[in-house]
C-alpha cells in the first residue's frame, strides 16, 4: 500500500481512484500468481501506453528480479546472468500485419477482439485503455474477454462512460480532456507495475 499512498501524495486528485487501483492490483496479482497473462489494448497515445506497460512488466522496473529456480536448473549458467524475472504481458497493438489485414478484410472495430478471442483464456486479464471510455474496438475486446472468462480491467477518464460497465475493475481518472487523462494514466500504471514487482520480487 505504500506505493499507492505515495501516488496519492503526489497526485491528490487520484484519491478518487484509490479503491479501483487497488482492486486492479489484486486482480492482476491473482492472475499472474496462477499462470495468467495480461493482454492490453488502446488507440493512439493509449496504444503507446500499452507498449509502455509491457516494457515495465517483462523486464526489471525498479527492483532486481530473480529467475525462477526451476528454470535456472535447466539452462546454462551464462544465460542466467542476462535474464530477469518477468510477468507475461502482451500489447495487442504490436502485430501490424495482423491488425491491418483484419481491418482491411473484416472490420477495424474488431481487431483487438479477434486477438482476445485467439489468445485469452480463463484466468487471464485484459486491460482496455480508452481516454473517452467509448472506444468501440476496446469495448469489443473487453466483451470478448468476458466471453473467454478473462478478468476485465479498464483505464479511462470522464465518468467511465460505457467502459465502466464492462470491467471487473475500472480506473476512472477525474479529468475530461484527453491529454490530462493521459497525464494521469502514466503514474497510475507505473504504480501498478511497482506494486506487482514488489509483490513478486520484494522478498528478494
Amino acid at each position: 500500500m505504500k506505493h499507492l499512498e505515495n501516488l496519492i501524495l503526489r497526485y491528490p486528485s487520484l484519491e478518487f481512484c484509490k479503491e479501483s487501483i487497488y482492486t486492479a492490483f489484486k486482480l492482476l496479482a491473482q492472475s499472474f500468481s496462477t499462470g495468467g497473462r495480461l493482454y492490453i489494448c488502446g488507440n493512439g497515445g493509449s496504444a503507446s501506453d500499452a507498449l509502455h506497460i509491457v516494457g515495465e512488466l517483462v523486464k526489471s522496473f525498479v527492483l532486481p528480479r530473480k529467475i525462477d529456480q526451476s528454470f535456472a536448473e535447466r539452462v546454462e549458467p551464462e544465460l542466467l546472468t542476462h535474464l530477469q524475472g518477468a510477468l507475461p504481458a502482451f500489447a495487442l497493438v504490436e502485430n501490424v500485419a495482423l491488425t491491418s489485414a483484419y481491418a482491411n478484410d473484416v472490420n477495424a472495430d474488431y481487431v483487438f477482439a479477434q486477438q482476445v478471442y485467439a489468445y485469452a483464456r480463463k484466468g487471464d486479464c485484459v486491460l482496455g485503455i480508452s481516454t473517452s471510455g467509448n472506444s468501440k474496438n476496446v469495448l469489443y475486446a473487453l466483451d470478448a474477454a468476458r466471453g473467454r472468462g478473462a478478468v476485465t480491467l479498464g483505464l479511462t477518464g470522464h465518468d467511465g462512460r460505457k467502459m465502466k460497465n464492462q470491467c471487473d475493475a475500472c480506473i476512472v481518472v477525474p479529468e475530461t480532456e484527453t491529454y490530462k487523462i493521459q497525464e494521469l494514466h502514466v503514474p497510475i500504471y507505473h504504480t501498478l507495475c511497482i506494486m506487482l514487482e514488489e509483490h513478486f520480487w520484494g522478498a528478494n
